[in-house]
Order: structure tokens, then sequence, then C-alpha cells
């Protein structure tokens, strides 16, 4: 079971919605994770009771435009205003800090998947040195000149149609060649290669809306950020990291981009950085056939990580 809280989203209008999964015996360590595009904290509950029974305290919120933290509907898929990156970002911190000031001392994780894990990359940027290591799920790296271009496609169609306008060409832009190597089943294969998993997705209210003109320029403009030069060399160095993908995923072209990143990382001295691909599987690593192992891997890392620090 989970226990859920609310705080004011720093867009100063919203109350973000967080939830907080308690082991039953002592707290080893925090996680907190950061869910990904088009879905919500909830997802994580069989992850994070896995967790919990393990002896971490693990944490999650709805970002802004997302599960329970919206004003409305209309609002799914809706930041604020064209770029809320930071406005997430403070979402984000601020309920590290609600959480860490309940288990003070404790070796505190970070994990993002999918957007999320674009949003980790910045977070541990600049706070990473509070971090006894962070795990970056179903991540990947665009090049510059892309996401500059797909923020400003988006920045000029808001213009004309308004920031909560859904345009099937910006989603197209960003996500047409997703499917092409699949089956075709539905719109989501790449997803899950466990169609019960995917048949779950669709037929969730809450997943796979289309963001907004203003959702997808925050969307760019955080993966821009992550993939810059100055997050990767922000990194500290002696900050263990996690990079756990399908070997199928497209967001990070089949562990292309996922290698490319753990290269630019190592290039920029972080002295500490793991690499665990998963054959077969897709994009949603934690609802895929490889998830049980997923899982494990996870668990152990982070449990190397309090062990050592115990010594």
């Amino acid at each position: 079971m989970y226990e859920e809280l609310t705080y004011p989203s720093a867009d100063k209008k919203t109350a973000i919605h967080a939830y907080i999964w308690r082991p039953h015996g002592q707290v080893r360590a925090v996680v907190q994770i950061i869910h990904g595009m088009a879905e919500y904290a909830l997802r994580y509950a069989p992850f994070a009771e896995y967790l919990a029974a393990r002896g971490f305290l693990v944490c999650a919120e709805d970002h802004l435009g997302h599960g329970r933290s919206v004003l409305s509907a209309d609002c799914l898929g809706y930041f604020d205003g064209l770029d809320g990156s930071q406005t997430v970002l403070a979402d984000i911190r601020r309920l590290t800090g609600i959480v860490r000031a309940q288990a003070q001392g404790l070796p505190f994780f970070i994990m993002g998947h999918s957007m999320g894990s674009f949003f980790c990359r910045k977070y541990i940027s600049l706070y990473g040195g509070e971090c006894a290591g962070a795990i970056i799920m179903g991540t990947g790296f665009q090049p510059a000149l892309l996401t500059g271009f797909g923020k400003l496609v988006s920045s000029v169609i808001a213009l004309f149609r308004g920031e909560k306008h859904r345009s099937a060409f910006i989603d197209k832009l960003a996500f047409g060649g997703y499917n092409k190597p699949f089956e075709g089943r539905t719109p989501y294969d790449w997803l899950s290669a466990d169609r019960g998993n995917v048949d779950a997705y669709i037929a969730d209210e809450l997943c796979g809306v289309t963001f907004t003109c203003g959702g997808f320029c925050t969307l760019f403009s955080i993966v821009g950020q992550a993939c810059s030069s100055r997050t990767i060399k922000s990194t500290p160095k002696n900050l263990p990291l996690l990079l756990v993908a399908g070997g199928d995923d497209p967001v990070g072209a089949s562990s292309k981009g996922v290698i490319k990143l753990y290269d630019k990382l190592c290039a920029a001295g972080v002295r500490d950085v793991q690499t665990e691909i998963y054959s077969g599987a897709r994009h949603e690593i934690l609802n895929d056939f490889c998830a049980p192992q997923v899982m494990e891997d996870i668990s152990s890392f982070m449990l190397r990580l309090c062990k050592s620090g115990e010594n």
C-alpha cells in the first residue's frame, strides 16, 4: 500500500499528487522515481512494492499535466507555458525535500524513465552531489539540432493555435518512426513485447495522451538540456550511475543512444557507470518480459552502494 500527499506546484495553480511506499521494517535508503511521458506515478507501484519489501522507502509524483496533477482533463499533456521544464524540475525537487526530511541521513537514490530519464539527467547535474546513485532507464541521445528544431516547430504552431493545441504533426515528428520495426498490431507495440501490457496502456485513459504544443516544447527542451555537453560535464564524477534499457527500445535507437551517453559520461570523467541492455525488450522494461531481472538488477545496484556506504 502507499500513502498519498499533495503539495503546490511551482506553477502556483496546480496541486501535485505524490505517493510514498514505506518498508515494514528498517529503512535502508530512499528512492525517488521520475515517471515518463503520458503516464503517471502509480504505474510504478509493483516496482515500488518490490523495493519496499527490500527496505527502500520509495516516492514518486505525478508531473504537472499527468495523472492527478491536473486542473482539468484538457491540462493532460500540458506543463507551464512554452517551456515548463524548470517547473517540473522544481516539483520533483520539492518531493525530494519532503521525503528526505522524513528519512534524514539515509542514502538517496533517484531513477528516471523515458522523459523522466532526461529530467533525471538534468537533476543529477544540479543535485547529484546529494545522491548515492542514479538509475537512468529507457533513455536516449538526440542532437541539439533535432531538439532545437522540434522546439521551434512546437513554438510556432503554439503561436498560431495556442499552447494547449494538440498537433498530430508534432506527435508524428517526435514518435512517428518508433512503431515501424514492430508488428504494428497497435500504435504502441514499441512500448513492450508483452501484448497484455500494451493493451493495458491503451485501455488506461491517463496514458498515451497526445501532448499539447506547450508540452512538446517542454519535452524537446529537457531532452536538449539533458544531452548537452554542459549537463553531462556537470554530472558529479563520483556519482555511481546505472543505465538500463531494452535492446529494441527505439528511444535509445536500439541501445546505440544509450551507449553514446555511456561514452560521453565516461569521457566527462564520471568514474562509475554501468550499463545493462535487455535483449529483445522494448521501451518499458518494467512492463516487459524482462521486468523481474530489471527489478533485481536495480535493487542489487542500490544495495551494493548502501553496503559500501556502511563500511
